[in-house]
């Protein structure tokens, strides 16, 4: 791989509709165009799976309103007429749907299976999009299948090397633990820390139970470590009155809450997984 085409993928979408050249990845059309929206069939290859529907809904009443701002990049099916392969945007072409829009604005371009899935980890890595399981994965994706080096990861993406390594150790965590990433449970700091405790799996039920912090799981790998006694975290437990309203939130907001009450004070938690849910808790707070 070439340190230009690097180049030009680690900048990510821009370089697909702006000013692509050569025989790597080429522009089939210099502007975007309108396709029929059962024109267009996700990617099995995208590394992100999640795609939870309170965000989509969020999103088509964004859509409704303003209509779709950045173009879904495709790529044509071979052998297909007129029907394409979403390389990025599966979010906002399913998003589209529940809008009732039956066209899309989308780019069209020229590009393999490796450079596919190169492009679709980008724009999520990029965009924060992918948890922290799912972009590990897509990333072992391009190594087993690719044959791509961890240091070539890192110049693609825009990462350190540690970045990468770290990322990809991930994959070692216990099935369930994993499964906590994905839906939002515990954070990527989280899972980081747990490659460090003798039983992930067990550890990870705790942050999810007692809602432990990341200085807690390090905490708890430091004593293993030492042999020194595990230190006990004093949980109170939560009565109906809190546990109900915490579901109630969480049921408004679409997003995980968590209520720790003490006396006549405390915190209240909302966990977010991108930005665009972060930006869309800041206008339900502030509008």
């Amino acid at each position: 791989m070439g340190e230009e085409t690097k180049s030009r993928l680690g900048r990510g979408l821009a370089a697909l509709i702006g000013d692509v050249g050569g025989a790597d990845v080429e522009r089939a059309e210099q502007r975007p165009t309108k396709a029929a929206i059962e024109f267009l069939r996700p990617n099995p290859r995208n590394p992100r799976q999640a795609f939870k529907e309170d965000d989509l809904r969020d999103l088509a009443e964004s859509i409704r309103e303003r209509g779709i701002v950045q173009p879904i990049v495709v790529r044509e099916l071979s052998g297909v007429s007129n029907v394409y392969e979403i390389i990025a945007g599966e979010r906002r072409w399913r998003a589209a749907q529940i809008a009732g829009l039956h066209e899309v604005p989308v780019v069209v371009v020229e590009a393999d299976e490796r450079q596919s899935l190169e492009l679709a980890i980008i724009e999520n890595v990029q965009r924060a999009d992918l948890n922290a399981i799912e972009e590990a994965q897509g990333y072992q994706q391009l190594i087993s299948e690719f044959e791509y080096s961890q240091q070539d990861l890192a110049k693609i993406i825009g990462k350190s090397r540690s970045q990468v390594t770290n990322t990809l150790r991930l994959l070692k965590l216990p099935a369930q633990a994993k499964q906590f990433v994905v839906d939002g449970l515990i954070s990527a700091g989280h899972a980081r820390a747990l490659l460090s405790v003798p039983d992930p799996e067990q550890v990870a039920r705790k942050i999810v139970e007692e809602d432990l912090t990341v200085r807690d799981v390090e905490r708890l790998a430091q004593t293993k470590e030492t042999g020194a006694e595990t230190p006990t975290r004093t949980v109170k437990e939560k009565d109906a009155d809190t546990l109900a309203l915490e579901k109630s939130l969480t049921d408004s907001l679409g997003l995980s809450v968590k209520i720790d009450h003490r006396n006549e004070a405390g915190q209240v938690k909302i966990l977010y997984q991108s930005m665009e849910q972060l930006d869309s808790l800041c206008k339900r707070l502030q509008g």
